[in-house]
């Protein structure tokens, strides 16, 4: 079909109209599985096709897939075709496994796989090849296919659903990690819940090249589709869409300082849910997009003992700082997690599921909108643009768009959509955010006054000079912030070489330089964009991310995921102090610890003891004490 743009005018180009991933899912409310469910799915995928992109060849694709509920009755009647036995639905995994081409290599993968699946204390019950038609591909989708299969386990100590989830999440990352090259193995899913089938596809493919789809046993009652346009990566078989938990139309613009952060934080994490967690490090796989990241920090949160929307709103929260009506209870969930960890920014649009729920979250910005429709007898469909699947106007009873920050939620066990301020007051009502904020939070006001010392210009210029402070640094930045106590604000170039070219000496963070979003994404405007704009900050020591309060761990003892307090220790959460990034000092950057660091320094010797006037309730140097339990 011929695109008709208008043509060339000003500064409109047809050369510049571009298209984004396509992103959609089909539930049925009541969670009845049914074929038609898996029909539409496919259907809205194959109707965002445009969505998608083509290399030079037409037929290779950047990448298409589709998340369904475990089909039990489908896969116990293929998979005794094998002399496999199934146990109950959600007593057993299946994992779609992309083995290496060479068949000799994946005998060796296989025999390894189930080597280290033994060794979790799991059992394989066997193999099934997944039937595919490679004809209908391109040469270089082709050329770097994997091989197909379906990996069956099972728990000899009784788990099954998320308990048994918890437990492959060792033994999948294992394998993604300790394979050799010639065995690499990936996993696009793993568990008792969903499965998923995609590829290096166009979307028509889909359904062409995996066999099963076609069959009519193939039943779910929800459906995650995406239709893949690769910006920041190139295409292969494991980054086309679905992931494990979502599908995701945007960029995650933070993404190498959420990775760097979840790579510093894995150190302290820590939970009796996900016994030997240690073993499945790092948790961002190295060379993996942003949406592949996104996901598996995702998958933690979520096993690690948090709802999938929890995990969610953790990760991509709503513009809270400036928000003057916001509820309380609501504020004091966002700014807690704030703590926790930092959002990973970016415009978004993020379909999730866990099999059970199924729902939408958008940015702060509202830069990838959505829209869903609901008909009357309990069907849900939800895209990234309208016209996706053919229903009748008569038959639909609402229709909406999802908002900035905002969650669309359905959850099939209830039966039911969720609204966004239920899910939201649920969870802000679940632990005692605020009691913990007023007790670890502190507040740069709130810091004993110190001294201020006045120091004569010859030791000014002194430390100016070992500090590596330009002329145009003390009149372009140091001057503006004395006189108006505002950050400075200018631009123009420079022609100074770059420090790792300079032949003068440089200072360590000379070296660096931040990085802006690197796709398709406006500038922001800080002023007229304040309600969504974030300028404030925490310093403190990490904790571990997994433990409802993000408890700090004792010296030399293994942390419990759960609320326990340990007699004669600090209040875990006495970690944060609140600092605006305006005020931070030239060159400040975050210690281990900082608080306590800074605080006595602040206030070494001049805060009277407790009882006497002038004392401070807040003073770093009286730490009260939890009560012996």
């Amino acid at each position: 079909m011929q695109h008709l743009f208008p043509a060339p005018s000003g500064l409109y180009d047809p050369r510049f109209e571009h298209d984004a991933c396509g992103v959609s899912f089909v539930a049925n409310v009541n969670g009845v599985a049914s074929r038609e469910i898996v029909a539409m799915g496919i259907g809205a995928l194959c109707n965002m096709e445009h969505r998608g992109a083509t290399g030079a060849e037409p037929d290779t694709g950047d990448g298409a897939g589709i998340l369904i509920q475990v089909p039990h009755r489908f896969l116990r009647e293929v998979a005794a075709d094998h002399g496999i036995t199934l146990p109950a639905a959600g007593a057993y995994a299946v994992g779609m496994a992309f083995l290496p081409g060479d068949a000799n290599s994946a005998e060796k993968a296989q025999a390894a796989i189930e080597t280290i699946v033994a060794e979790e204390g799991l059992a394989t019950l066997g193999w099934r090849p997944v039937p595919v038609n490679p004809d209908c591909l391109g040469q270089t989708a082709r050329s770097v296919m994997p091989s197909f299969a379906h990996l069956f386990i099972s728990d000899p100590a009784g788990a099954a659903g998320v308990d048994l989830d918890r437990k492959l999440f060792v033994a999948r990352k294992r394998i993604e990690h300790e394979l050799s090259d010639e065995q690499r193995t990936y996993f696009p899913s793993l568990g008792s819940r969903t499965l998923i089938y995609k590829g290096m596809l166009t979307t028509p493919q889909l359904a062409d090249f995996f066999l099963d789809l076609g069959d009519e046993r193939v039943e779910s009652a929800l459906a995650l589709v995406h239709s893949r346009f690769s910006t920041n990566t190139f295409p292969s078989w494991p980054l086309a869409h679905p992931y494990r938990y979502i599908a995701h139309n945007g960029e995650i613009n933070t993404v190498q300082g959420n990775r760097n952060w979840m790579r510093t934080r894995e150190s302290l994490l820590r939970s009796n849910l996900i016994p030997g967690l240690d073993r499945a490090f790092p948790i961002c796989t190295p060379g993996g997009s942003d949406s592949a990241s996104f996901d598996e920090v995702l998958e933690l949160l979520h096993l690690g003992g948090r709802s999938l929307p929890h995990a969610v709103l953790m990760m991509i929260p709503e513009a809270w700082e400036n928000h003057d009506t916001m509820d309380a209870e609501k504020r004091a969930f966002y700014r807690f997690h704030s703590c926790l960890m930092e959002p990973w920014d970016g415009p978004a649009s993020v379909a999730f599921t866990d099999g059970t729920v199924i729902g939408a979250v958008l940015d702060r910005n509202g830069l990838r909108p959505s829209r869903y429709w609901v008909t009357d007898d309990g069907l849900v469909v939800m895209a990234s643009e309208v016209g996706v699947v053919d229903v009748p106007q008569e038959r639909i009873i609402r229709k909406g768009r999802l908002q900035p920050g905002r969650m669309f939620l359905i959850d099939t066990a209830q039966g039911r959509i969720v609204d966004d301020e239920e899910i939201k007051r649920g969870l802000a009502q679940a632990e005692p955010y605020q009691e913990w904020l007023d007790e670890g939070l502190v507040q740069l006001g709130e810091l004993p006054e110190r001294e201020h010392v006045v120091f004569s210009h010859q030791s000014v210029l002194r430390r100016q000079q070992v500090f590596g402070y330009t002329h145009e640094e003390r009149k372009i930045i140091l001057a503006p912030m004395a006189r108006a106590g505002a950050e400075p604000i200018g631009s123009m170039g420079t022609d100074t070489p770059i420090a790792v070219l300079s032949e003068r000496p440089r200072l360590l963070f000379d070296y660096f330089q931040q990085l802006f979003a690197q796709v398709t994404n406006p500038p922001l405007d800080a002023i007229r964009e304040e309600v969504v704009t974030s300028v404030g900050g925490t310093v403190g020591p990490e904790a571990n991310l997994l433990a409802p309060g993000g408890e700090l761990p004792p010296a030399g003892a293994a942390v419990p995921g759960d609320r326990q307090r340990r007699a004669g220790q600090d209040h875990p959460h006495r970690r944060r102090r609140r600092l605006p990034r305006a005020a931070r000092p030239r060159g400040e950057r975050p210690v281990p610890g900082g608080r306590r660091r800074v605080g006595a320094e602040a206030g070494a010797g001049r805060c009277p003891p407790r009882g006497q006037q002038g004392h401070q309730r807040r003073c770093p140097h009286h730490r009260p004490q939890r009560p012996q339990q």
